[in-house]
């Protein structure tokens, strides 16, 4: 799927589980970037309610922490993987806060 998963959601949840061993839920196949892009991601990405984390997504499994409040806290690269001791520690981190 190196041209921006042009495929079903079936064959890119297939895909993601065989290639990189995915067990968690995924989203559904939207856009994250552009004319089309989905509300989501526009809050994500968007300098007026994510100026410390805004940017464009960068490349696929770019990964966001949002808090209790709904805040975005951290963002991640695709090289980040979710079982890394970064992501992990941001997470623990985060679920202390009341």
């Amino acid at each position: 799927f190196g041209g921006q998963e042009p495929g079903k959601e079936s064959e890119i949840k297939e895909f993601c589980e065989s290639k990189y061993k995915v067990t968690f839920p995924m989203f559904a196949k939207i856009s994250v970037k552009g004319e089309d892009q989905h509300p989501f991601y526009n809050f994500l990405t968007a300098k007026e309610t994510n100026s410390k984390f805004s940017g464009d997504i960068t490349w696929n499994f770019n990964k966001f922490l949002v808090n209790r409040k709904g805040e975005i806290v951290a963002r991640f690269s695709s090289k980040d993987t979710p079982q890394s001791e970064t992501i992990t520690q941001a997470i623990e981190k985060y679920l202390k806060e009341k």
